[in-house]
């Protein structure tokens, strides 16, 4: 299971003195980002490639609170995969010092061609690529329709209506 551990800084503490919701994005986002960038992932392949990693949703269930002074590792694993690679869910969980669960948050996202600013699908290389990642005991292949899941559509709205 890929991980990566993470002090906890001066920044990452919200009013209440525990670990932002700020920070515990950003602590998973790294956490995947470095997961992505030692499986061919990096910015200047994505860049040959003209695309870019787009996030539609992260879910995060808080279980304990994290407090300045306690390190905190988080693990990263592959919940869905479509076939051509364009959508992707990944499951991550936060764990303090003593290894007790503090945090889960489910993440869904795709691919995005950065030039016509379109879902595009993944080259076969770096599907392969998420292979190495550990898989959820619930993982499934993922399709279109599963990004819809939840049911949320836009709404557009008259601004002069305001």
């Amino acid at each position: 299971m890929f991980s990566k551990k993470f002090e906890i800084r001066w920044s990452d503490i919200d009013a209440n003195r525990h670990l932002a919701n700020s920070a515990y994005m950003n602590f998973m986002s790294h956490t995947r980002m470095a997961y992505l960038m030692q499986n061919g992932f990096g910015q200047q392949q994505l860049a040959e490639l003209n695309i870019g990693p787009v996030v539609f949703y992260e879910h995060i269930y808080y279980f304990k609170e994290i407090f300045s002074g306690e390190p905190v590792t988080v693990t990263l694993e592959l919940k869905g995969l479509s076939e051509d690679g364009m959508f992707f869910e990944f499951v991550h969980n936060i764990y303090n010092h003593k290894g007790q669960h503090c945090a889960s948050c489910e993440m869904l996202g795709s691919w995005i061609d950065l030039k016509s600013r379109k879902l595009t699908s993944l080259p076969e290389y770096l599907v392969k690529g998420l292979d190495n990642l550990s898989r959820t005991d619930d993982f499934k292949m993922l399709t279109k329709e599963d990004t819809r899941k939840a049911g949320r559509l836009p709404k557009n709205i008259n601004l002069d209506e305001l």
